[in-house]
């Protein structure tokens, strides 16, 4: 942001939007009395009373109302630029208003920086400068400042990129025809909430199914591991016992097991050869004695 201000200035910004709401209520007060050209003398020091932006209340007195139709007719037709319009409405209409000091022409540049944001945070200078009617980006920078520290609008100065960012601008007077259009976009934006609602209720809906199904995997693995454990450590403590038994008995009983011939093997085999060696035994006797 270009130029720099002092705490000294900003108390000084800060002391006149105070001062000047109280304005705005003294002139509240002294409209409701005031008629004809009192009446217009009091709108004209309203529209440069610096920190008064909101016209509606005045516009909604009834002697303001009856200006319209007299001779101060021009008179209503600036309040109501003010309120609801811009400097280029002024300008396309100047010949037939009054003209404009340099403090009211300035209110009325914030409030048409005011009516910008309202339809875009990011203006560029040269929009700026066109709708406000100014000569050079050095005056549109001061114009600005001047509106931050009116709290009018808040924001930076992107001086790199040529534009104004804005984060916050203050509400403008709002015409009873507008209301509808108001109301219907108030509408579409209920609307939109509910679906943006139904949409995260939905998703909720999905996470906790998913969670559940989740949920339940994690207990069935958890079973199934439990088990595998159960059936480990019971195939361990018998295969266990079995060793320690093997291990406790005598070793010469263990020997004599070990030696002893397997249940159902042929247990003969000796005897026969023992026969069949006496067989012949005897049979080479009887040979001899023949010979």
């Amino acid at each position: 942001m270009s130029g720099g201000v002092g705490l000294g200035m900003m108390e000084e910004m800060a002391t006149e939007v105070r001062v000047s709401n109280t304005n705005q209520e003294q002139f509240l007060l002294l409209a409701k009395s005031a008629k004809g050209t009192a009446l217009a003398t009091l709108i004209y020091q309203v529209l440069e009373a610096p920190g008064v932006y909101v016209f509606g209340e005045l516009l909604d007195m009834q002697n303001v109302k009856e200006l319209a139709s007299g001779d101060h007719a021009a008179t209503f037709r600036l309040l109501t630029v003010f309120a609801y319009g811009t400097y280029c409405d002024y300008m396309a209409e100047s010949s037939t208003l009054p003209a404009l000091n340099d403090a009211q022409k300035n209110k009325l540049r914030h409030l048409s920086v005011v009516t910008l944001a309202a339809k875009v945070k990011c203006i560029p200078y040269s929009v700026l400068l066109e709708k406000l009617y100014l000569k050079n980006v050095r005056q549109l920078e001061d114009l600005i400042i001047e509106a931050i520290y009116a709290d009018v609008v808040r924001g930076t100065l992107d001086q790199r990129n040529q534009r104004l960012e804005v984060d916050y601008s203050i509400g403008r007077d709002i015409r009873r025809e507008d209301l509808s259009t108001i109301a219907r976009t108030l509408q579409d934006w209920c609307q939109g909430c509910e679906a943006m609602l139904g949409g995260i209720e939905e998703q909720v809906s999905r996470a906790n199914h998913q969670k559940e199904q989740h949920l339940s995997v994690t207990q069935q693995i958890e079973a199934e591991v439990a088990n595998l454990k159960k059936t480990i450590k019971v195939t361990t403590a018998a295969a266990t016992a079995a060793a320690v038994a093997v291990t406790s008995q005598d070793p010469e009983q263990h020997m004599v097991e070990m030696r002893e011939p397997a249940a159902g093997s042929n247990q003969r085999q000796p005897s026969k050869k023992a026969a069949k060696g006496k067989g012949l035994r005897g049979s080479a006797k009887i040979w001899s004695k023949s010979n």
